[in-house]
């Protein structure tokens, strides 16, 4: 991966007569026998793109079937004919494991490419995160003129989602124009909502198609934009839910367009956490009043990168005294691992680009992936409290974040939690803020001898809540999340 970033950077500029910018791309290849080569975008010829270099330049004629393949970006799907997208020139030299650095940044193209190549059999990994940012960075001005460019026409149309399809009885009408407002505005689109260019914008992004010369929204353009999406789309929204010291419940269910959805969330929560604090424990607790940033990062997730072809079940957040849980329909979209996620290490990767596009534009999402290390981890660590954990529940993927420091103990399983003496449970919320600890890390923080920290430590360990790392003087222990 590295190296292929490294060639990335030797790719030769397409002089184009309206002075776009072209993409650097390099790509790596690995042979069984460890032997490598390497091609970078018109390193032979201007325009050629990298994986043609390499596979029907360098490698013409070989056998690489047991190869494996690295290239910064995306693989192709579509060129002007006669040329063949680089997905098709991968899947005809039988490749079967590919390391994609990130995706197109189009929201009518990325992950197509990726689609085909799993299609075909071929299994995909992303770059390593700190990778993925700097071939972003290095590509920055390519990717913001790629984002205002009309996709071509492919082959074999990919779709990664039946919602990219118009929706049945569904006219431009249904659209909310303070959603459309908002994102205008957001976005800092110029063209008026209405206006052509604005509906130009739209039809580029995939939100709206035209069909025999009439317009009309898509799925994901009702799911956006829509006045009432819900009629449409039954499993749209968010169901919120806060339970009160009293044992009664305040409920909340938004069926705005996605787009209204976060402000209209944070003027709930403004009403209703400072309710959820339960002041008569006899136990004394640091409560934290957490920032809607946070929140707002899981609800936007939740709402972005779920998946929509699981029917019947809405995103939900709870919320108690000890936690916020944001549950989302949907297990982790590949290559994307649940370990990745409570590591904090999940590659960028997109499950419905079109909606990621729209809140990205908007300051409300990452670029091309997870608010994970910014706005979750970052923020646990300065507030003080258990790092946020991801685990799987029936057909939901649920994210927990912590409102205290003690969640960390209150949410164990009770016959875990019983287990635990004081000194125990006081030692596993220190480590909950971690991703990782030594013992001699865990016995200065805690202020107690070596011997208990070992003791302790070991019954973690049994418990399941750590896991050893290393050996000899290189051993750490893992917090185990989820």
């Amino acid at each position: 991966m590295e190296l292929a970033v490294s060639v990335m950077k030797q790719s030769v500029p397409e002089p184009r007569p309206d002075g776009s910018p072209s993409p650097l791309v390099g790509a790596v290849l690995l042979r069984p026998d460890g032997s490598i080569e390497t091609a970078a975008r018109g390193e032979l010829r201007d325009g050629n793109h990298a994986e043609f270099i390499l596979l029907e330049r360098k490698c013409l004629g070989e056998r690489l079937d047991d190869c494996v393949l690295f290239t910064t970006l995306e693989p192709c799907l579509d060129r002007n004919e006669p040329k063949r997208g680089c997905a098709r020139h991968i899947v005809g030299a039988r490749i079967r494991e590919v390391y994609v650095g990130v995706e197109d940044d189009n929201p009518r193209v990325t992950g197509k490419g990726i689609e085909h190549l799993r299609r075909a059999g071929t299994t995909i990994h992303m770059f390593d995160r700190d990778l993925q940012s700097e071939i972003l960075e290095q590509n920055k001005r390519f990717f913001e003129w790629a984002r205002q460019q009309k996709p071509k026409p492919v082959e074999e149309p990919i779709q990664l989602s039946q919602y990219e399809n118009p929706v049945a009885a569904v006219e431009l009408a249904d659209l909310s124009i303070e959603a459309l407002e908002s994102y205008r505005t957001k976005a800092k689109i110029e063209p008026p909502v209405g206006s052509e260019e604005f509906n130009r914008r739209l039809l580029h992004q995939g939100l709206l198609l035209s069909e025999g010369g009439v317009v009309k929204p898509s799925g994901f353009g009702i799911l956006l934009f829509g006045k009432q999406p819900r009629e449409s789309i039954h499993h749209a929204g968010l169901l919120a839910r806060a339970e009160l010291p009293n044992g009664k419940s305040a409920r909340r269910e938004f069926r705005e367009a996605l787009v209204l959805v976060p402000g209209l969330l944070e003027e709930w929560l403004a009403t209703v956490l400072p309710s959820t604090i339960d002041r008569s424990r006899m136990e004394r607790r640091e409560e934290v009043d957490l920032p809607f940033e946070m929140i707002r990062e899981a609800v936007v997730n939740a709402l972005v990168h779920r998946d929509y072809d699981l029917k019947g079940q809405k995103c939900q957040l709870v919320l108690d005294s000890d936690t916020i849980r944001v549950k989302s329909p949907g297990l982790p979209m590949p290559p994307i691992s649940l370990d990745e996620l409570n590591s904090f290490s999940a590659p960028m990767k997109s499950r419905n680009p079109q909606l990621h596009y729209v809140f990205a534009r908007m300051g409300m999402a990452e670029e091309q992936g997870f608010g994970l290390e910014k706005s979750l981890k970052r923020k646990a660590i300065e507030l003080g409290l258990p790092l946020p954990s991801f685990k799987m529940e029936g057909e939901y993927l649920v994210l927990t974040i912590a409102r205290h420091r003690q969640a960390a103990r209150a949410t164990l399983p009770a016959s875990v939690k019983g287990s635990l003496t004081k000194a125990e449970a006081a030692g596993w919320e220190w480590l909950a803020t971690r991703e990782r600890a030594t013992t001699a890390e865990y016995q200065k923080a805690m202020g107690i001898p070596n011997r208990t920290a070992k003791n302790h430590i070991k019954k973690l360990v049994e418990l399941g809540l750590l896991r050893r790392q290393g050996a000899g003087p290189s051993t750490y222990y893992e917090v185990l999340r989820g």
